[in-house]
């Protein structure tokens, strides 16, 4: 017999998952968030605050800036690729193994990994990290210029990150955010490195792992959640996991079916509403990383524009979606400008039916006030006028 979950529950289920159901104060667990996430994304990309700080901040605002290059450097995590670059739990290490060998062979036969550097020049590579202990790419220099377009790389940091994507290497710790490379099994510990699980163990325990975390979800969202299985794999074990087949209510009251594992029923009887505080969500957030789940879910269309040109963009450079208890209510583009300590709010935007009132935008400034305060902004500069509400209505 097939579930039916209702759109708010499936909501408030996504939400409590993520730990974005709960008011986001207490004493950080930076670990703890972690490991309810699965793993957290990297991003060098700083417009407020980098999207590691960001999605950590969101859950718990007594984190700050840096902590977690802390559990980094101290091997309570350790660095790879899911969908993106990622930090995950170590623990998570002995089912990560079939994911360096896929991108072993995946790098073995793209033409982008192929730098026509000599095999004794690699080697050397490998041999100065033996040697020399962790090392970032600023340590060497092959004097060959990388190929054109904006994903080029000098030819050793490749060869450097095809030794790390196949786990030859581990990211040590990161400086100002630049990583270092060390040789893995300096980084890893032997007890995690000696376990050796087959194929079909690492499978079960990722799509198991997934779903924890999804809640519910169809055979795609449990591929893409990790990016460390094809889509064959993910179909073959859903097949034969026994899993519970469900139909989740989208916000536009269509259904679609999806699966969930055996606990699901205890887990909706367990959700509490959510709180009513006011959160600026980061782009790579994991509730708003798969667009599609959140277009389904919330009726919240969303695409982030860094990678648009200009003169084309709907709403602009960095927009932060707004969540507001289950819904998502808006999107801010804000900017910090370090060199003047100011936070700028360029604009908001609410959604359609939501409505501006003092209330809502009193949440949004305490908010943005936070935010200031987590990445060391002095001043807040609102360029929205008062975004939807008067300057005489405003508290």
């Amino acid at each position: 017999m097939v579930l039916k979950i209702n759109n708010r529950d499936a909501r408030r289920l996504w939400l409590q998952s993520l730990g974005l159901a709960k008011a986001p104060i207490g004493q950080a667990d930076v670990m703890g968030v972690i490991r309810q996430l699965g793993f957290v994304q990297l991003d060098t990309l700083r417009n407020v605050a980098r999207a590691h700080d960001h999605i950590l901040w969101s859950r718990n605002q007594n984190y700050r800036e840096g902590d977690l290059e802390g559990v980094l450097a101290a091997g309570e995590v350790f660095e790879h690729f899911t969908h993106d670059a990622s930090c995950l739990p170590i623990e998570f290490y002995p089912y990560w193994q079939r994911q360096f060998r896929r991108y072993a062979d995946k790098m073995a036969n793209h033409s982008y990994y192929k730098t026509k550097m000599k095999a004794a020049d690699v080697a050397a590579i490998l041999e100065r990290v033996r040697q020399e202990g962790p090392l970032s790419t600023h340590a060497f220099d092959t004097r060959a210029k990388p190929k054109k377009g904006m994903w080029s790389r000098p030819p050793h940091k490749v060869e450097l990150d095809k030794m790390w994507y196949s786990g030859v290497l581990a990211t040590s710790h990161r400086k100002d955010f630049t990583k270092f490379y060390d040789l893995a099994e300096r980084v890893i510990p032997a007890e995690l490195r000696g376990v050796a699980h087959p194929d079909e163990v690492q499978v079960d325990w990722l799509c198991r792992a997934a779903l924890v975390r999804l809640g519910f979800g169809t055979v795609g969202d449990i591929q893409r959640f990790w990016g460390a299985m094809s889509a064959v794999e993910a179909k073959a074990w859903v097949a034969g996991a026994g899993l519970v087949p469900v139909k989740v209510q989208a916000r536009d009251g269509s259904w679609r079916e999806g699966f969930a594992l055996e606990d699901i029923e205890a887990r909706i009887k367990a959700v509490a509403p959510p709180t009513s505080r006011l959160r600026i969500v980061n782009p790579f957030d994991p509730v708003a990383r798969d667009r599609e789940r959140l277009d389904m879910l919330f009726g919240f269309d969303y695409r982030i524009e860094i990678f648009v040109a200009a003169a084309k963009r709907k709403w602009g450079y960095y927009v932060y979606p707004l969540l507001e208890g289950d819904r998502f209510v808006g999107r801010v583009d804000m900017k910090a400008d370090r060199a003047k300590g100011v936070l700028v709010v360029k604009q908001v935007w609410w959604e359609a039916g939501v409505r501006a009132s003092v209330a809502r935008v009193t949440k949004l400034e305490a908010e943005v006030g936070r935010m200031a305060r987590f990445v060391g902004m002095k001043h807040i500069q609102w360029d929205c006028a008062a975004c939807g509400v008067a300057p005489s209505a405003r508290p």
